[in-house]
């Protein structure tokens, strides 16, 4: 695992797995939120978007957290291994509230959380297993046959899988 791009609802965890496996096999880790939006919320126009994961993408190792469908083929050509955080909406409405207690809102981008609560963004949680998960499942089978595609379906089994990977 030396390329992995961590894909999932808001709220399952992507940012906090990201640094996990970050610290565990040494590697840079980049939450695709900070490389998104500006201290104003302003987003990076689409194209320097996607330019700027094409060169982060060239490098030898990284981990990528972050959804961003419209860029996703980017990050699955160049990775060895996704990682699909596939939970259910409650359990990603419940790390949403989780992250607001904590975090009181706004950007961290050193530990990749960017929290801006709307009523569009409840509803894209709510609807993620509808409408997203078919359409990253078909862009994982599109553009990343070759990866080792690891689902984890709750937190139980991505606390798990992050105590396989910890040395002993």
């Amino acid at each position: 695992m030396d390329r992995i791009a961590i894909i999932g609802c808001g709220g399952s965890g992507k940012s906090t797995l990201a640094r996990q496996l970050a610290r565990i096999l040494d590697v840079p880790v980049v939450h695709l939120d900070a490389l998104y939006y500006s201290e104003r919320w302003t987003p990076l126009p689409g194209n320097e978007f996607a330019a700027r994961q094409a060169e982060l993408t060239a490098g030898e190792r990284w981990i990528i957290e972050g959804n961003y469908a419209s860029t996703l083929p980017i990050r699955l050509a160049a990775a060895d291994t996704v990682i699909f955080l596939d939970l259910p909406a409650a359990v990603c409405l419940l790390g949403v509230a989780t992250r607001r207690w904590r975090y009181r809102g706004g950007q961290h981008p050193a530990d990749g959380v960017f929290d801006r609560i709307t009523w569009n963004f409840i509803r894209y949680v709510l609807g993620y297993r509808r409408m997203m998960r078919p359409r990253v499942r078909s862009l994982l089978q599109e553009h990343g046959s070759h990866v080792r595609l690891i689902t984890l379906t709750s937190r139980r089994h991505a606390n798990r899988f992050v105590d396989r990977v910890r040395p002993s």
